[in-house]
């Protein structure tokens, strides 16, 4: 297993992405109860059913262009119009979870949230396509790993640049195995002090051996970029 690095990118006001991830167009919520209005739902059949109502299972699949190993048949996935007219009256209608904000007001829109893991938000971020999310990223002044974004390697979980950092009293890096397991968030203030560990273990590096700044020169080059980052930016990092 690796361990990553990235920016505090919605503390920086640069961040190409930060006003789009802050809006929040859906949200997952386990109980949708009060907010059914702005709910989403599937409408579907169950396999058997559908195999019941469509003998030729073959010939249905094919020409509705389905995934044979979905769990059921839903009724948006149906491309004709004579199976869907079969089809609909033994539709069964289930929530998904999702919920539509901006089919509510703003107390509404402020208790789905609330109610939401941040894990379980789509935001305009989220809603941006692959080639122009990379663009951005890209052209981001957070952008530190050679202009692919704000989040890159570190290295391995197993790797001795801790163990170095502790040697040469460097508490940053060394603790970066733990700080990964809590995803410690760092400070502008911490990132001053990374980038003096990363000149210092620059310097000391070459006494540990020439495989020591083989293997490492690599992280301590990606660490600087964060902290120079952090730092210019006023904005945190942190290990994951």
């Amino acid at each position: 297993m690796g361990i990553n690095i990235g920016i505090c990118e919605l503390e920086a006001k640069s961040a190409s992405c930060a006003e789009l991830k802050k809006e929040i167009h859906k949200v997952m919520l386990t109980d949708i109860k009060g907010f059914e209005a702005a709910a989403e739902f599937d409408e579907k059949v169950s396999l058997e059913e559908a195999a019941r109502l469509f003998p030729d299972w073959e010939a249905f699949v094919k020409r509705n262009r389905l995934n044979a190993e979905a769990d059921a048949v839903y009724l948006e996935k149906i491309k004709n119009d004579d199976d869907m007219a079969v089809l609909k009256p033994k539709a069964v209608r289930t929530a998904t979870g999702w919920v539509n904000l901006s089919k509510l007001d703003a107390t509404a829109k402020k208790k789905a949230v609330e109610a939401s893991a941040p894990e379980n938000r789509l935001t305009g971020w989220d809603l941006v396509e692959f080639d122009e999310m990379n663009k951005m990223c890209s052209e981001c002044g957070l952008s530190w790993d050679k202009g692919r974004g704000c989040i890159g390697a570190f290295g391995p979980d197993n790797g001795a640049l801790p163990e170095i950092a502790a040697k040469y009293g460097c508490p940053i890096i060394a603790s970066v195995p733990e700080s990964a397991k809590v995803k410690k968030r760092f400070s502008p203030e911490d990132g001053k002090k990374l980038l003096a560990e990363v000149d210092k273990l620059n310097a000391v590096l070459p006494d540990e051996g020439k495989m020591a700044v083989r293997r490492y020169g690599g992280p301590l080059e990606r660490v600087g970029a964060v902290a120079k980052v952090s730092v210019d930016n006023n904005c945190g990092f942190f290990f994951f």
